[in-house]
């Protein structure tokens, strides 16, 4: 798609900048930068109706796209802790940031704020060059600060903002660290604040609906980039805030379309459902070595990979029926992976599409390796753990935790020559009521895959003895992978499963009115051939995603996060 949806940020930041000779008061009026494109915010900031942490893909994609790619952000995140069985973009909303984490985040701003006020590279983003490099020069930092603050909180900055940061690069620079040291200070602080490191949605009087409110423009702004390319709006979409079109459900619409049509809704696909399937946990597994002596953290990386670049073929590239994910034979493999789907790949091919053939046993998203590895114990392969993973994640049906008093001996021996399977084992163990209670619930799902180790590779025995792969699922019975992914694909379930938790990613929240709005998803979704960009065009344009049902909340002060490194007289 050629257009200015497919512009980055930076392009439009540095051009803004190169033509830009606003000052603080007022911002000239240009064909290229017309008076809203930085000028501060006139009108005052609406009611906070929600704020949710950027995630670290997120942060990471907003500083390529304003500053550039070669940017490096080097340091550890804070992790977003992830509410029982809901998405981590619900666990945004109410994240917190620790001193500790503050601190992380410090050191990377930091780090960042130098390389963009480096000498080699600061002409990139400084329209002005100070009067006199080692003192204060006000109207030059303004005149700086005032786009990269436009991109960074993804609104304009306010009149107070712009006074406080740019006081900050004073009190900087006057201290005799020179008017760049000065700037540094200044963006770092920026870096760490609420209106950058929070994507604060700020709300407006409804005037449909008389006393309720609803998301502004430039929230709204926010909530399409992050949902579709999961990323900071573009130049092109702020534009559309500043002049109030992403109100108008007609312009709001077409503009999601083309959004929706960018090839940079692979980013935004890959980041929901890496979100849905829980691939965070890829970074803490580990397995046995002893039993599985071939697996390493590439491996691990690559598992992970695999799993994102099936589900974008499937998803995007071919805007494949949602329900296929769980059938396709197609998926792609690397040398890593060779010796595990025991297949011959050259290091010199990188990730080449691979087919699974028609006999064997392995099909769609249950039939990838990583999902299998990730689903397992570090020395054996869990019916349970994968059961329990396929109703919670792909079906929204939440598993009890077993009590705390739970005998596991009967499956945790998987020496016993009496009991040699994993499904002999389980029904031993199933023997307690207790037990049974939930095990019927995921080990009719889970006992298909185990043809499958714990890392995903196929097996045909366990003990040297013959594996059973029958299961069933909402009244049929069913054999192995294959029969499992058509069993998931034919279930209304599934797909009210992902209609909900993409409406759920995009607001940070469960509908208002729940079951209606579901309804309307589900219904929609199959009118629109469960393709995956039909649903993200009605999540980024239903009425629904836009309502304030919140209380508001105090809007964030200038200072709430600044860099512990900032001494106490230097703070705005």
């Amino acid at each position: 798609m050629s257009g200015p949806f497919r512009r980055r940020a930076r392009g439009a930041l540095l051009a803004g900048l190169l033509l830009s000779a606003c000052t603080v008061e007022k911002a000239p009026q240009t064909a290229a930068t017309p008076e809203a494109s930085f000028a501060p915010m006139k009108a005052p900031l609406g009611q906070v109706a929600g704020m949710r942490r950027l995630t670290e893909a997120q942060y990471r994609n907003s500083i390529a796209d304003i500053f550039g790619p070669d940017i490096k952000v080097a340091g550890r995140f804070e992790p977003i802790v992830r509410p029982v069985h809901e998405l981590i973009a619900t666990g945004a909303s109410a994240s917190t940031i620790s001193p500790a984490g503050l601190e992380q985040f410090d050191a990377m701003a930091r780090n960042i704020a130098a390389q963009v006020f480096a000498e080699d590279r600061r002409s990139q983003f400084m329209p002005c060059t100070p009067r006199d490099a080692a003192a204060p020069d006000a109207d030059c930092a303004a005149r700086t600060l005032m786009p990269i603050g436009r991109y960074l909180f993804r609104r304009p900055m306010t009149q107070e903002e712009i006074g406080a940061f740019v006081m900050m690069a004073g009190k900087g620079a006057g201290d005799g660290q020179g008017f760049y040291d000065g700037m540094q200070l200044a963006l770092a602080a920026m870096l760490v604040s609420p209106q950058f490191l929070y994507i604060i949605e700020s709300a407006e009087p409804d005037p449909e609906a008389a006393g309720s409110l609803r998301l502004d423009n430039y929230a709204r702004a926010a909530r399409l980039s992050y949902l579709l390319w999961n990323t900071t709006p573009n130049e092109a979409l702020l534009r559309a805030a500043d002049e109030g079109r992403l109100t108008d459900p007609a312009q709001l619409a077409a503009i999601a379309q083309k959004m929706v049509r960018s090839p940079r809704l692979e980013d935004g696909v890959r980041a929901f459902f890496a979100d849905m399937l829980l691939f965070e946990k890829f970074d803490e597994m580990a397995k046995d070595q002893i039993v599985y002596p071939r697996f390493n953290p590439d491996v691990a990386s690559a598992l992970s990979e695999q799993m994102l670049r099936m589900i974008v073929d499937q998803l995007v590239t071919r805007q494949g029926d949602y329900r296929e994910l769980f059938t396709t034979r197609r998926t792609f493999i690397n040398r890593a992976l060779g010796p595990l789907y025991q297949a011959k790949v050259s290091s010199m091919q990188g990730w080449v599409p691979y087919e699974f053939g028609d006999g064997d046993d392995r099909a769609g998203l249950l039939g990838q390796a990583g999902f299998l590895a990730l689903y397992s114990h570090s020395g054996r392969s869990s019916p349970t753990l994968r059961g329990r993973a396929i109703r919670e994640l792909l079906l929204c049906q939440p598993v009890p935790n077993p009590p705390g008093n739970v005998n596991f001996t009967a499956v945790q021996d998987v020496g016993n020559k009496a009991m040699p399977t994993a499904r002999i084992r389980l029904n031993a163990h199933n023997s307690d009521p207790v037990c049974a209670a939930c095990h019927k619930i995921t080990d009719p799902l889970g006992l298909p895959l185990e043809r499958f180790d714990g890392i995903g590779a196929f097996r045909r025995t366990e003990n040297d003895a013959p594996i059973d792969t029958a299961g069933v699922f909402e009244g049929t019975a069913f054999q192995g992978n294959v029969g499992l992914g058509q069993a998931l694909a034919a279930s209304k379930s599934t797909t009210e499963c992902v209609a909900g938790r993409a409406f759920q990613y995009a607001t940070g929240r469960m509908p208002e009115d729940e079951e209606a709005t579901a309804m309307a998803l589900e219904q929609g979704f199959a009118a629109d051939g469960y393709r995956i960009q039909a649903l993200f065009l009605r999540v980024a344009t239903m009425a629904d995603a836009y309502r304030v049902s919140t209380p508001p909340l105090p809007k964030p002060q200038v200072a709430m996060m600044t860099s512990p490194h900032i001494r106490e007289g230097d703070r705005p």
